[in-house]
Formats: structure tokens, sequence, C-alpha cells
């Protein structure tokens, strides 16, 4: 059980609570706007001195009920209420690291779906597979040495993605949150923990947000690219964990039909031959 870790996640998710969110009066001196360890755990029907536990990482294991109440309390979504229950050791964390080979039938796939850009990648944002267009589209992330493909070490390393990535700032805040969420399913895994570590060292943006405890999975929106080729590009995309998988993510995007977008990954798509 991560208790360090627990404690920390627990602290960030009441200190962005103010009192009048959950029908609390707000009155009195507080060190921190959010709400008080006593508050909380008024609202979760835990006694405090129990909470407080929990916060100072005393080792102690909580029930499914109090994470549950834990969860309601915090107002956590369903991301954040699936990191809780890992950090408290409610769900096994593998003993040896989850395989990195993508399913022979995912990689006919990826050939298959023509010219749609579609990639895998596991918890952390390794780059496992991907089709030749979604090299054309990630061209940096291609030309990148094996183990080196990491979208995340991208975002925050390379200079070239600040431009690439027209939402910069949201696109790599949310590859640390789902970062944070692979530290939470399997936290003694060593590459996950050295990847942590090296963006630590290299990216000041990195270390302000890791500190937040953000937490998500795979999503469903819309992205913009800058591309050295075809220019502005906005695509809609999906992330999906693969069947028999703990983490691997099918990720595809695509473009309206009819829009700029399509007209130019038509383009790309014909470069290609």
């Amino acid at each position: 059980m991560a208790t360090r870790e627990l404690a920390a996640f627990l602290r960030s998710r009441r200190d962005r609570i103010k009192p009048s969110d959950v029908g609390l009066p707000g009155g009195g001196r507080r060190r921190a706007p959010g709400l008080r360890r006593a508050e909380v755990a008024l609202l979760a029907g835990i006694s405090p001195d129990y909470y407080m536990r929990l916060e100072q990482a005393r080792t102690i294991r909580p029930s499914p009920s109090v994470l549950d109440a834990l969860a309601r309390a915090l107002g956590l979504n369903d991301d954040e209420r699936g990191h809780l229950y890992r950090l408290a050791g409610d769900e096994p964390s593998p003993r040896q690291p989850a395989p990195e080979r993508v399913n022979p039938s995912v990689e006919r796939l990826l050939e298959v779906i023509g010219p749609t850009p579609a990639w895998v990648t596991n918890g952390r944002l390794d780059v496992l597979a991907w089709n030749p267009m979604a090299a054309a589209l990630f061209c940096d992330i291609a030309e990148l040495p094996e183990g080196r493909r990491n979208m995340l070490r991208y975002a925050l390393c390379d200079p070239r993605a600040r431009t690439f990535n027209v939402h910069w700032e949201e696109v790599s805040r949310h590859g640390v949150a789902q970062l944070r969420t692979a530290t939470g399913r399997d936290p003694g895994d060593p590459a996950t923990r050295a990847l942590v570590r090296e963006l630590a060292e290299s990216s000041p943006e990195f270390r302000d947000w890791w500190e937040r405890q953000d937490v998500k999975g795979p999503g469903i929106g819309r992205k913009e690219y800058l591309h050295p080729v075809v220019g502005r590009l906005s695509l809609d995309y999906i992330g999906m964990v693969l069947p028999g998988t703990v983490d691997h993510q099918f990720v595809t995007v695509t473009a309206e039909e009819g829009s700029p977008s399509e007209t130019a990954l038509a383009k790309l798509a014909a470069q290609l031959g």
C-alpha cells in the first residue's frame, strides 16, 4: 500500500474544495482555502482521528466502504476514484512489469485502417506501435530511437512540441495526469519511476503539475496541431484501453468530414505514396 502517495493525494483533493462547495460554513481563520481534515471526516462519516492517520501516512488499510465515502466527500471523478483505490491497495499491483508487446491482431488493425493515424501507448505513454499515417503526423516522435519514444517526454522536453501542439499546456497536463495514474497502478515499476525522475529533473512544468496529484485515463476530445508540412490540423481523438491489457491504449485521430483538416490529412496520406 502506497501510504505516502495516498496521504499526498488526499491532501491535494481536500485543498481544492471550498467549504461553501459542500454546504459548510467558511468562517474562521484557515491556513489554506480548502477543507479541514475534520470537515472531510464529517462528510465521509468517519472519525477525525482515523482520517488524520490516513493523511499522516500511517500504515492502515481503509476498507472499500471508507474509500467510497472518501470519494463521495471529496467529489472524485471515476479516474480519481480508481486512483484512490489503487493507492489504498484495494487492487493488486502486477508483480511483474506489464508486457509491452502489442498483440499481432492490433498490429494488423493499425495497418488496415488506412489513412487514419493510429498508435498504441502504454500507461506511461511510451509509443509501442503506430501506422504510417501516425508516423507522418508525429514526425518528430518517429525519428526518436527505440526506448525514447514517449509522448510526455516529447511534449515536455522537445522544444518542437510547443509549436506542434497548439494547446501545449492542456496536452502536457493531461499527459502528466495519465502518468500519475500509471504510478498508482504499479508504484514500484522501475521504468515508470525512472521516467518520473527524468522529467522532474528536466522540466519545471512537470514538477509543478506533478505535485497537483491530478489523475486521468484515456480520453476523447479534440486536439489541434501545427504540422510542419500541411499546416494547422483540428482532429478528434479517441483513446481506448485494449482488451486483455492493463493499460495499453489504442488511439486514433480523425478529421471532420469536409473540413480543411480532412483535406490536409489527405495531402499527408498522398505523400506516403
